[in-house]
């Protein structure tokens, strides 16, 4: 998924649209841009917390804010890139970002029956439950905390999600047949672990902060911290990461294709040449 804005004619800057490449050290599983790649482009949004944070929209919204400012003293043009759907929302139609109570969170987090919380929510806000999955652990907590905490429906806060409203941002989406899909992730994570994954994550948790709860949840990161502590062998480890990645990447096309501003781009062989077209157009 990628979206254009239309900016001053120059150079080009990436903000990167991914809730697991802001953390530094988490390169392997999460595919970000290689030192190369940003020493060829300006990229936004990449690198800026520690594996250890608890990094939340809120603050990516401040983050993009703090990267567009620069973005527009650098007289460039911005191209957003990624496929983490609340934070390309953000980004297009902004949202109005609920606080935050921590000590609601915590009993939350504490709360094993992610099944149980669901229910709960349902019967709290049900028009927030019809825009995450029942087993998505995180969205449901943040959801729970916020009806607990504030008083009133997590629904209530913005009409960013789902509302697709007017905008001057140009919006291009990739999609490839879910065969083709599923075999290039399979082939994906075999690589991942070939160039080092569970090296990585074994640093990650021996680091002294180790890993928080919101890092640990990111696809191959949590399988592989199932491997390493002993409860999944090396194989149950790959082919869970798999499995989740493909259901991940059917959400994720589910998510984008709601929105009807999306120019599809049906991809066969080679995505970069075949969208560089309509993004060039976007950005002349």
């Amino acid at each position: 998924m990628a979206a254009a804005v239309q900016q001053p004619q120059g150079s080009v800057h990436i903000i990167a649209a991914d809730a697991m490449q802001v953390y530094r050290r988490m390169d392997i599983g999460t595919a970000k841009p290689t030192v190369q790649d940003q020493a060829a482009i300006t990229h936004h949004c990449v690198d800026i917390a520690e594996p250890s944070e608890r990094y939340t929209v809120a603050r990516y919204v401040d983050d993009v804010a703090a990267a567009r400012r620069a973005i527009g003293e650098a007289g460039a043009a911005e191209l957003v890139v990624g496929g983490t759907g609340l934070y390309v929302t953000a980004i297009v139609d902004g949202l109005n970002m609920p606080g935050e109570w921590p000590e609601i969170r915590a009993e939350l987090e504490a709360n094993e029956d992610t099944e149980a919380m669901f229910a709960q929510l349902v019967s709290l806000d049900a028009e927030a439950t019809t825009k995450m999955e029942p087993n998505n652990r995180r969205r449901i907590i943040r959801a729970l905390e916020v009806c607990l905490g504030s008083g009133v429906k997590f629904s209530s806060f913005g009409d960013g999600i789902g509302a697709f409203a007017p905008t001057d941002t140009t919006l291009i989406g990739l999609r490839w047949t879910r065969d083709a899909l599923r075999a290039r992730i399979a082939s994906r994570v075999v690589t991942m672990i070939e160039t080092g994954l569970v090296d990585e994550v074994r640093s990650l948790l021996g680091e002294t902060n180790g890993m928080s709860v919101t890092a640990r949840q990111a696809l191959g990161y949590k399988e592989m911290i199932e491997h390493i502590e002993g409860r999944w062998s090396l194989d149950e480890a790959v082919a869970a990461t798999i499995l989740r990645t493909q259901q991940f990447a059917i959400r994720q096309e589910r998510w984008f294709r709601r929105d009807p501003r999306i120019q599809w781009v049906d991809v066969y062989e080679n995505p970069v040449e075949e969208v560089t077209p309509h993004v060039m157009a976007a950005l002349a």
